[in-house]
């Protein structure tokens, strides 16, 4: 009687642990797949969207990976599961690094512009330009008058709208330079290259804006 009593004990906890360890199975080939359609789907991403959201991304991904690593030494066929993890680990961390490339070619793009339109005393500060004074202004706005003249042509109605807002920043800080000593021949100077760049942003932009909706018509 003792002896059946002990084999079915036995045979139980063999049960329970069995089913412990199919569970444990089942919810890290769950989590595993879970992790890598994820990284399937951001790897699909439009870059641009990706980067705005990437904070979410980054912190949905780490908790992704963790809950995926759980379980894995604890199930059979680990190696193919941790095969899975690390090939969308890999495949993250490459999409990571172009989207980082990318970031760079932007960045690197829109400081070429800035120093193309305000020379190369540039610094970026956040379009505040406390780089520029008295003695520099006149030659910022003649350098950037005599740029955007150059390449109107080439110019797209987005560029023409980066270029109004840096024309009315350099404006800004104008008025603060006027108080530290600007010279009134300088101060006349940078009025006719205002009253230069003002119609020649007008026409252009309007041109721009007129040949980017033809061409939406016809796509």
């Amino acid at each position: 009687m003792k002896t059946i009593k002990f084999t079915i004990a036995l045979f139980a906890t063999t049960m329970l642990f069995t089913s412990c360890k199919d569970e444990k199975r089942e919810q890290a080939v769950k989590n595993v797949e879970q992790f890598t359609t994820y990284v399937d789907s951001i790897s699909k991403l439009d870059m641009a969207e990706a980067k705005s959201n990437w904070v979410a991304i980054e912190n949905d991904y780490t908790t992704y990976k963790a809950t995926a690593d759980e379980n894995l030494n604890e199930v059979s066929e680990n190696e193919t599961l941790k095969n899975d993890v690390n090939d969308a680990t890999v495949k993250f961390d490459e999409y990571k690094a172009k989207l980082a490339e990318k970031e760079k070619q932007e960045l690197d793009a829109k400081n070429n512009f800035m120093i193309s339109l305000l020379g190369k005393d540039y610094i970026n500060d956040d379009m505040k330009f406390e780089w520029i004074n008295k003695d520099n202004i006149l030659s910022v706005y003649q350098n950037f008058v005599d740029t955007v003249s150059a390449n109107s042509e080439s110019y797209s109605r987005e560029d023409w709208d980066k270029i109004k807002l840096i024309y009315e920043a350099i404006d800004t800080r104008k008025n603060t330079v006027e108080n530290e000593g600007l010279t009134s021949k300088d101060n006349l100077a940078i009025a006719g290259l205002k009253l230069k760049f003002a119609p020649m942003y007008e026409l252009n932009r309007i041109g721009s804006k007129s040949e980017e909706n033809a061409e939406a018509k016809t796509e």
